[in-house]
């Protein structure tokens, strides 16, 4: 069964309060709010933001709500949600029409959520409560996944046993999440990660930048820089798994594809769906 919910997997250092975001003066197509503006279908409907990720909550509780505040949402609630008091908020996630997880550490959330009530609820609206939106932002979005990059180091090369995968929330199938990932260049620990792991996708997410998925699986990136989605699946050639600890692994054959603002892609595939071709020039 495809989930009847969305999701919004945000890359980090989206346009919000204090915040400029750097390609914002050369990217002509840039919108302000362009990607927090997506968390509500309506000004009142209710957002939960769950700030569990974060060792400094009150900060962005306050950068946040002056955000939208800005966008115009009326209807904001703010939780540290913790393993002891996620009974205390069901009811209130119960109510919520989108529930958002800010940036801090992935293992915080998912040490903190995966395994009380509270994932199990919004599994179950996120499969089947049309219209429910779960969205993130750096760690946020990097807990998504089944698989998520637990630690890794951001080397020239990548080494053998230099990066580690453990479970994530579950939300998205068979693909690895990783963010700020043009700005802090992490190509070669994403790479590293689906050559461990063949059956997922990597998607890489750059700053202020997100992908909306519906059904599971069909994707549409937004906002004003890139994502980067490698792909495994026809890996030729690889040491990955047979040289010793430190020492560097290649491997041949990642497809690479760069979507921008607009951009679909079907996260089952791997193939972008709304390839457009110039015209041609040819007068032949």
């Amino acid at each position: 069964m495809d989930p009847k919910g969305k999701l919004l997997i945000i890359g980090g250092n989206e346009d919000k309060e204090g915040n400029k975001v750097p390609i914002q003066d050369d990217n002509k197509d840039f919108s302000p709010y362009q990607i927090l503006g997506l968390l509500a279908a309506s000004h009142d409907d209710r957002i939960e933001v769950i700030t569990s990720a974060s060792s400094e909550p009150e900060s962005l509780r306050e950068t946040y709500a002056k955000t939208f505040a800005e966008i115009g949402y009326t209807n904001v609630g703010f939780i540290h949600l913790l393993k002891e008091n996620a009974d205390k908020y069901y009811d209130r996630l119960s109510n919520a029409k989108t529930v958002f997880f800010t940036g801090g550490d992935q293992n915080r959330i998912c040490k903190e959520i995966r395994e009380t009530s509270v994932a199990a609820l919004l599994m179950k609206k996120y499969l089947n409560e049309e219209g429910f939106m779960i969205a993130g932002t750096s760690a946020g979005a990097m807990c998504m996944p089944e698989h998520i990059i637990c630690d890794a180091l951001d080397e020239e090369a990548i080494l053998e046993n230099d990066l580690t995968i453990g479970s994530g929330l579950g939300f998205l199938k068979n693909c690895i999440v990783d963010t700020h990932f043009v700005n802090r260049g992490r190509i070669g620990r994403l790479a590293h990660a689906v050559t461990l792991r063949r059956e997922c996708l990597g998607i890489g997410l750059g700053e202020d930048t997100a992908l909306l998925i519906e059904n599971g699986s069909h994707a549409v990136c937004k906002g004003s820089g890139m994502v980067m989605v490698l792909n495994p699946r026809q890996i030729q050639h690889t040491n990955c798994g047979s040289v010793e600890k430190g020492h560097p692994v290649f491997v041949d054959n990642v497809i690479l594809s760069i979507l921008t603002d607009g951009c679909r892609i079907s996260l089952s595939s791997g193939q972008l769906e709304n390839i457009q071709q110039p015209e041609s020039n040819d007068k032949h």
